[in-house]
């Protein structure tokens, strides 16, 4: 039996990654501030041109993370004191440009703020909240292929179109070729809007793949490979998404490409602490709060900028959780592209099922001579199987030079057999 008071259980800092092993040199004096957030701003001194993006603690500062690092905390992280914070209005996710001082132990203060969002001071503190901004539909396309070889992104312009400001689902099986798909669309986002700021977001991604995103495609490449613990994909994907959300406010065009919206759900499943109901699959009925909000994000804000988010889910994985976090999602964005196995299987690739695929209000992405062509070939379609569809699609596109000398071609109202021979 255990005799004498019990000691209460000691917390763990939650900025534990932020101090070294051992005693922080800022705590070894009995008056000492334990947390370097709270410590005096440094007045003299030379300063250092220093750079980053904002992760702010609630009324306690920050620290300027590194894309580098996949907003890790590491030990050459500036410190945010809480007054310069509350003085510049800085929000979570500011990319931020401007100088520090050294604080003392090993670490640098933020002390004077250049740059916030790309804009000074003074525009910073009149931007509009995320929150606040209108959201209309999509109406800008964007376009993704411009040669004949795209295959892939010809289908995807002519089936599914993107807008700016896109909630767009990829639903795939495994082995169906999403990844090669994922990889494509931000080569092509990259290469033909260079006005865009592209963010490649890896959730729980084998360490390969980042590497090969990394090499392939010219973004701003977020991972958290799937030897990392479930507080670091969810650190990252939030930070992520008001990252996208200040661009947004300052006026950008942001577009997200999420792989995948299924493991984020799993990440948030098993970051949930106990006290909530348990749905079927073992899902946590607070687990898919967060990726609601981060795939609700998604929106064409009026008069400013627009946040494109392209997530995959997968289906078909054997696991019930991957199927209850799916049928979540189910409807919830504004553009499907649906890939099949059974296409996959036949080694037709992209292995898109073109007739469960496509985008709400597409009317607004096109001229109406386009869209009368559109609804043309997706009755000419209706009359085939799944795969045949497909092949169909691809024989064509891949025979025309562009997706435009393509529509040209069907004529109202030929059955789909003219087109087949």
């Amino acid at each position: 039996m255990r005799h004498g008071p019990r000691h209460p259980r000691r917390h763990r800092h939650p900025h534990r990654h932020d101090r070294p092993n051992g005693p922080h040199p800022q705590q070894q004096g009995p008056r000492g501030p334990r947390d370097p957030r709270q410590a005096p701003i440094p007045t003299t001194g030379p300063t250092t041109p220093v750079a980053g993006v904002v992760d702010l603690t609630e009324g306690s500062g920050g620290f300027l993370r590194q894309a580098a690092q996949n907003y890790l905390p590491t030990r050459d992280d500036a410190v945010v004191p809480p007054s310069i914070a509350r003085d510049y209005a800085l929000r979570d996710g500011t990319e931020i440009e401007g100088l520090a001082r050294d604080g003392g132990g090993g670490r640098r203060t933020l002390v004077e703020i250049h740059k916030a969002s790309g804009l000074s001071p003074e525009e910073y503190r009149a931007l509009p909240h995320f929150q606040d901004l209108v959201s209309v539909n999509p109406h800008e396309p964007l376009n993704l292929a411009a040669e004949q070889g795209e295959t892939s992104l010809r289908i995807i312009d002519l089936i599914a179109p993107i807008g700016r400001g896109q909630r767009g689902l990829i639903v795939s099986p495994p082995k169906a070729g999403k990844t090669t798909l994922l990889e494509h669309l931000g080569q092509a986002i990259a290469k033909h809007h260079p006005e865009v700021h592209l963010i490649l977001l890896l959730i729980d991604e084998r360490p390969e793949e980042v590497t090969h995103f990394r090499r392939a495609v010219r973004a701003e490449v977020l991972a958290s490979s799937a030897d990392s613990a479930a507080d670091a994909h969810m650190r990252l994907a939030k930070l992520a998404i008001e990252r996208a959300r200040r661009l947004v406010e300052a006026g950008r065009h942001v577009v997200i490409l999420l792989d995948s919206l299924t493991r984020l759900g799993r990440a948030s499943n098993r970051e949930m602490g106990p006290g909530g109901r348990t749905m079927s699959g073992g899902v946590d009925n607070r687990a898919l709060q967060f990726p609601r909000q981060f795939f609700g994000a998604a929106r064409n804000c009026e008069g400013s900028g627009s946040l494109t988010i392209l997530a995959t889910a997968l289906i078909d994985t054997g696991s019930r959780m991957d199927e209850v976090i799916f049928q979540e999602f189910k409807g919830t964005g504004n553009m499907e592209l649906i890939l099949d196995r059974s296409i996959a299987d036949r080694r037709i690739f992209p292995a898109v099922d073109v007739l469960k695929s496509g985008t709400r209000r597409e009317e607004l992405l096109c001229s109406p001579e386009e869209l009368s062509k559109r609804h043309l070939l997706r009755r000419a379609l209706a009359d085939l199987s799944t795969v045949e569809a497909a092949q169909f699609l691809i024989d064509k596109i891949q025979k025309t030079p562009s997706n435009a000398a393509f529509l040209s071609t069907l004529v109202a109202p030929a059955p789909v057999r003219r087109f087949l021979r």
